[in-house]
């Protein structure tokens, strides 16, 4: 199967796994008619993820993403965003943080789109910059200041996407030549900025006291970690059975989105986990292998940012439904509940797709540009 194909077996069964046990761990004691109405929006929903992904592998023309309009002008609509959510009246606020918004009957979050749309620009920034990005004013600076702007923007309401989004830029910018120990330098003042952003929001603390200890305060800030666990446990090797769930029914909090994985291993059990982690791993894996086979440096970080973000984003919502890492508000990538992060993450895998096009079936040279990797294909 080509690297493509899996890609995109793999985004439409994640989609359709994050459709049902979303359906199931959603379900309540409601009027007659409220859960259909519930399954009519996911399954628009899913219709729309799955098409973005669909369309978007097949007709989008790569000109066009790697394009120096594509590149500037989504991030800085995105930047705009980020500074309205904050205004009282324009940002709705959800479990105390203000981070969407909402047109009519539309609702998104703008550090959705600044996560994706911070890739674009630094590939476009680095691969063309790759000779200097060793010099740290000249040629990292421009850049740092720009994602730094979008990192302290997204922190003040999403310290977890702000980080993503940090780290996958460092990590695209390191792939482009920038010298370790100058990100190092400048990794201090940011990581200050989390340390301040941590203490000066109590709930902040609380989570990583409870993170700590969370049998110190079973009924309060370790309540939510410790309904994760006794979810998980509760699931043994083949689960109590599709919609049996018990911690969904107003025990553990956030189980639609944040901690979707949590009714999933108690549900599906051991099985169902072990086929979540495997599809993801199986879209890393060919996400990977897209990447090697760019031969144009501003493709190969595209794909490689894609690759990297639905990654750590997954690593980082695994470990913290299990315990292993303070919680956080980061979903778990086409699984989680929630339009924007299933759409606009469709999207950018349907981009993936479509790069793997390249130079195959577009006809690109093959090899008049040298590939970041220095182990890519000859």
């Amino acid at each position: 199967m080509a690297p493509r194909d899996l890609v995109l077996t793999t985004t439409l069964a994640l989609l359709l796994l994050g459709a049902v046990v979303v359906q199931s761990a959603g379900m309540t004691v409601t009027a007659p008619g409220t859960a259909w109405g519930l399954l009519t929006h996911r399954a628009v929903l899913l219709a729309g993820a799955a098409a973005a992904a669909l369309l978007l592998a097949r007709l989008l023309p790569v000109s066009l993403i790697t394009s120096k309009a594509v590149a500037i002008l989504p991030l800085a609509g995105a930047t705009i965003l980020l500074v309205l959510v904050l205004i009282p009246g324009v940002g709705r606020e959800v479990n105390g943080a203000k981070r969407w918004i909402e047109l009519g009957p539309i609702g998104f979050q703008p550090s959705e789109i600044a996560k994706w749309t911070t890739i674009l620009l630094v590939a476009w920034y680095a691969s063309r910059r790759t000779l200097v990005l060793g010099r740290l004013v000249s040629g990292l600076g421009p850049i740092l200041v720009v994602v730094g702007l979008v990192c302290g923007l997204t922190m003040l309401e999403d310290l977890g996407t702000a980080l993503l989004i940090g780290v996958v830029a460092a990590i695209l910018l390191l792939a482009a030549g920038a010298r370790l120990w100058h990100l190092a330098i400048l990794g201090l003042p940011a990581t200050a900025a989390v340390a301040v952003a941590i203490q000066t929001e109590g709930y902040r603390m609380t989570r990583l006291q409870a993170f700590l200890d969370p049998w110190a305060d079973p009924s309060g800030s370790g309540y939510h970690i410790i309904q994760s666990l006794k979810a998980i446990s509760g699931g043994g090797v083949g689960g109590r059975g599709l919609g049996n769930g018990i911690q969904k029914f107003g025990y553990l909090p956030e189980d639609t989105t944040d901690f979707i994985f949590s009714i999933v291993t108690e549900e599906l059990g051991l099985l169902g986990s072990i086929l979540v982690v495997g599809l993801f791993l199986s879209l890393m894996w060919a996400g990977w292998r897209i990447v090697r086979e760019q031969v144009h440096p501003q493709r190969q970080l595209i794909a490689m940012g894609i690759v990297a973000t639905v990654t750590i984003q997954a690593l980082v919502n695994l470990l913290v439904v299990t315990g292993l890492a303070p919680t956080k508000g980061i979903a778990l990538p086409l699984v989680s509940s929630g339009g924007t992060g299933w759409i606009l993450t469709a999207f950018m895998l349907g981009i993936l797709c479509r790069l793997d096009t390249t130079p195959r079936e577009l006809g690109a040279r093959p090899r008049t540009e040298t590939p970041l990797l220095r182990n890519a294909p000859a």
